[in-house]
């Protein structure tokens, strides 16, 4: 596939898609924005964009032997990931909602970024993701280190630009939303949770 875009906007439109896509580090962070408003799920979703840069840099610029020692341990890192996203759906789905008054008692920014990124560092085929999305947009192996760089940086501005979006959204809509409503978000949510956990931890194991 041809494109005429520049490459940094290639990157850029990369990984905005990526981070838009529906998965379990999404609803943990819509779940974190609901509870403790905007600003703590958007030190979430910075936490989340810093692993895809992190994942996209390795693919970009081409660093096999990390590559493959983290996707040698994907069965580990899988059990590990959703295990633990298994552990935070069941506790999401029997937590009561917490309303704008409980954000004094939240968790640090710093832990909220630290560990959705940790966690989202247990999915190491994302780099085997971002290699293919890379070489479809033009960054073949060989590329300069500029482009290198370049398009790294786009892919992270890109997963930081979604954050803003859906964090902003959604922390204007929190004092809005009933009790009854928020109540109905974390079961469904978490829910949802432990089956994105079961099937990671299955797919793990059987791979």
């Amino acid at each position: 596939m041809t494109f005429d875009l520049p490459l940094p906007l290639r990157g850029f439109i990369v990984g905005l898609t990526i981070a838009a896509a529906v998965g379990p580090i999404t609803l943990l962070v819509i779940r974190r924005t609901i509870a403790h408003g905007g600003l703590y799920g958007f030190a979430s979703g910075l936490g989340v964009a810093a692993a895809d840069a992190t994942y996209a840099a390795v693919a970009a610029f081409g660093l096999t032997a990390i590559t493959s020692v983290l996707v040698s341990g994907h069965v580990l890192l899988g059990i590990v990931g959703g295990s633990i996203i298994v552990i935070m759906g069941l506790r999401t789905m029997v937590s009561r909602p917490s309303g704008p008054a409980a954000d004094a008692e939240r968790p640090g920014l710093g832990g909220a970024f630290v560990s959705i990124y940790a966690l989202t560092m247990t999915n190491p085929l994302t780099i085997i993701l971002y290699g293919g999305v890379f070489a479809g947009i033009g960054l073949v192996a060989g590329s300069s280190f500029i482009d290198a760089g370049a398009v790294t940086l786009a892919a992270w501005l890109g997963s930081t630009a979604w954050w803003v979006i859906l964090c902003s959204v959604l922390g204007w809509a929190r004092g809005r939303v009933s009790t009854t409503a928020l109540l109905w978000v974390n079961r469904l949510s978490g829910a949802a949770l432990v089956a994105f956990g079961i099937v990671a931890v299955v797919a793990a194991i059987r791979g």
